[in-house]
């Protein structure tokens, strides 16, 4: 079994908007405040099972508060929205980093089945 790779810094860009997470393997990730809150792992997003999931919307100009370390496997991301349930593990932010253009995707087709028009807030960057 392999290990997934840990974390050597977590830095907030608040002005951006954007997670920048860097791994001992050398590897360097940005990732949307938007982004890490729609894909919350929280029972609130996720449901309790398969098909439970909640599309969540609104979320263009969501900030981070904080960032508390949990152990040393994860890290609880505190939302300007009040949302801080659920623990990114640091297997669940790689997954998240490794499958962000996947991911990004069909959350956008989702929101268009749905009809909810989304809009760019205004972080100085095209898109998350």
């Amino acid at each position: 079994m392999t290990t997934a790779p840990v974390p050597t810094e977590i830095r907030l860009h608040r002005k951006s908007r954007l997670l920048e997470v860097a791994y001992d393997d050398g590897s360097r990730y940005e990732l949307p405040c938007e982004y890490l809150r729609v894909s919350s792992p929280s029972a609130e997003v996720r449901g309790h099972g398969p098909g439970q999931e909640v599309l969540l919307v609104g979320k263009e100009a969501v900030g981070i508060t904080a960032i508390e370390p949990v152990g040393h496997y994860a890290v609880r991301l505190r939302f300007d929205d009040g949302h801080d349930s659920g623990l990114y593990t640091w297997q669940y932010l790689r997954e998240l980093a490794e499958r962000h253009e996947q991911n990004w995707g069909a959350y956008l087709q989702k929101l268009e089945e749905a009809g909810y028009k989304r809009r760019e807030p205004d972080t100085g960057k095209n898109s998350p």
